[in-house]
């Protein structure tokens, strides 16, 4: 039985644990396209997943039982399509409130949606959202937070973990209700319209901003400054050039070995 004293109103309170699967993403969007609807809030948790995916099909590397690895369904029904990153900050800053109780302000963002602590990344979302017609119908919020995990593969750069810098180990299922009820706090303050409140918080917790970093882009490496993000969601840079905008795949930060 689930542990429910860290949940909310409604997201977690029906959780299906898997003991593997591919994508806890790829599982539930299956199960909402079948005719038996989902309540709001229910979360898929899988204690191994081999076939975990990031940004941009990136790879996301795992232990068995020792990460967080989990979907949350979500029926934003109340946003316009051309705002749907409004919900990518809503959740971003949902996973950073989390982070920081244990971080403090080591804590980040790093856009669009990675969680940061420093330097290295501890986490990463993936959002996909199921249109009907120009309606958001549902959106699956994949959220993978690196826990009890201490040794990962040496291609894997910049990453870390609870275990890692804290020296202890964790429950996971507190994690994930912690982390359930502060999704559902962001979510609930984003269908309130409160969006300029998140955005403002969002650009906060903003890895980098206005600070000089190298970025690659177009097969050249710059510097630049992040100066903000675009109602779209485009990440703001300003260089030499003046002031550009980038989608995710325009542009890469460089990596600090």
């Amino acid at each position: 039985m689930q542990n429910n004293i860290f949940l909310g109103l409604f997201v977690g309170h029906n959780t299906v644990t898997l003991k593997a699967v591919d994508s806890t993403n790829s599982w539930l969007k299956q199960a909402v396209s079948k005719s038996a609807p989902l309540p709001e809030g229910t979360v898929i948790m899988a204690e191994s997943q081999f076939a975990g995916r990031g940004q941009s099909q990136n790879t996301w590397h795992s232990e068995p039982g020792k990460n967080l690895t989990f979907s949350i369904l979500l029926n934003p029904r109340f946003l316009p399509i051309q705002n749907q990153f409004d919900l990518n900050m809503a959740v971003s800053l949902a996973v950073n409130d989390v982070l920081k109780i244990y971080f403090g302000e080591d804590a980040y963002i790093k856009w669009p949606n990675d969680s940061y602590i420093g330097k290295n990344k501890i986490g990463g979302i993936l959002i996909e959202n199921i249109l009907q017609g120009t309606q958001l119908k549902h959106a699956i919020i994949g959220i993978g937070i690196n826990v009890n995990q201490d040794d990962f593969p040496p291609e894997v750069k910049n990453v870390t973990s609870f275990r890692k810098i804290l020296h202890t180990y964790y429950d996971l299922n507190q994690l994930k209700n912690e982390i359930c009820r502060s999704v559902e706090a962001r979510y609930l303050q984003l269908k309130a319209g409160k969006k300029e409140s998140l955005r403002k918080d969002y650009l906060d917790n903003l890895y980098l901003l206005n600070q000089q970093a190298s970025y690659i882009f177009r097969d050249r490496e710059v510097e630049g400054r992040i100066t903000g993000i675009s109602p779209e969601g485009f990440l703001l840079l300003e260089t030499a050039e003046g002031v550009e905008q980038f989608g995710l795949k325009e542009i890469e930060f460089k990596r600090e070995d």
